[in-house]
């Protein structure tokens, strides 16, 4: 069966500078190459669950202009459902500045331009019926999110909630996440409580359910990544030794790839991660966020 994923977030440009190494406060270093790609975790996630296979529809905004335009043609040309998608004439389209150095890391600077101009009334008329999840991040103003996912709720739909970037969460936006995919630095933030061993990480999912959030999946890196469902059943799914070259979609490729392969009854929450991880392996070997992501046929190959 074909997973039906709706995207609620971020549409933006990157600008990717690959460098040898970060520059200190007050340093100027020389720049090995500069590009540019589709990207924002929205429509990165969008790209990713497509890829892999599910249908996708996207909830966002972008400004009246090329960047826009070009945007919303990259998301219809990978199979997403832009018709949602709102031209503000007012904000920018958002756009991201990437520095990645010779060892695949990044530092990233996000302008939120028509991203962050969303309001509530882009919901009206919201259709989401036969949807299936509506998977949101921290991009988009969580006044929507949360509106959405009450939505969600009121006909039994999925909501996964990736916390990123990390910020003072809504208290009621909690209420109403099903998933929570956070990686280690944003779950510690998020809980204060810091993520370094198993004890830590399963204290870190009894916040999130205490705060309403029954499953939790929390991104380790080259740890790879572990889960707590609902039931308290809990494990470690270990990632796949690569080269990466830019880490930029990695997280972002993980969440769209699990969207298009977890169950909506959630009862394979380890075989879909599986699958994620394998598909965010493939991604961190390329360059760009949105280039990078691998096709479904690519990630069952590459699982063999």
């Amino acid at each position: 069966m074909v997973n039906r994923v709706m995207i609620l977030g971020s549409i933006n440009v990157d600008s990717i500078y690959q460098v040898t190494r970060f520059p200190q406060p007050g340093e100027t270093i020389v720049v090995k190459q500069k590009s540019y790609a589709p990207g924002g975790k929205g429509a990165n996630q969008a790209v990713a669950a497509a890829r892999s296979g599910a249908k996708v529809s996207f909830v966002g905004a972008v400004g009246a202009d090329n960047d826009g335009q070009e945007m919303v043609k990259t998301l219809a040309e990978n199979n997403v459902d832009t018709s949602r998608i709102a031209v503000d004439p007012d904000n920018g389209t958002g756009s991201a500045v990437i520095t990645v150095d010779e060892n695949g890391q990044n530092d990233i600077m996000v302008y939120g331009g028509a991203n962050q101009a969303m309001s509530v009334a882009q919901l009206n008329d919201l259709e989401l019926a036969g949807t299936d999840f509506i998977v949101a991040q921290l991009e988009t103003p969580q006044e929507v999110t949360l509106a959405a996912f009450k939505l969600a709720r009121q006909q039994n739909i999925i909501t996964i909630l990736n916390p990123a970037p990390a910020t003072e969460l809504l208290p009621e936006l909690l209420e109403y996440t099903d998933i929570i995919i956070p990686n280690e630095t944003e779950s510690s933030l998020l809980t204060g409580i810091s993520v370094n061993d198993e004890p830590s990480i399963l204290q870190n999912a009894k916040f999130f359910k205490a705060h309403g959030i029954k499953n939790t999946i929390i991104t380790l890196g080259e740890q790879g990544v572990f889960y707590v469902t609902a039931d308290g059943h809990h494990g470690l799914v270990p990632a796949f030794k690569v080269n990466p070259v830019d880490t930029t979609a990695a997280g972002d490729t993980f969440i769209g790839a699990l969207s298009s392969q977890l169950s909506p009854n959630l009862g394979n929450f380890e075989s879909a991660i599986t699958y994620a991880q394998r598909a965010s392996s493939l991604a961190v070997q390329g360059m760009g966020a949105m280039p990078s992501i691998p096709l479904a046929e690519e990630v069952e190959k590459a699982l063999g």
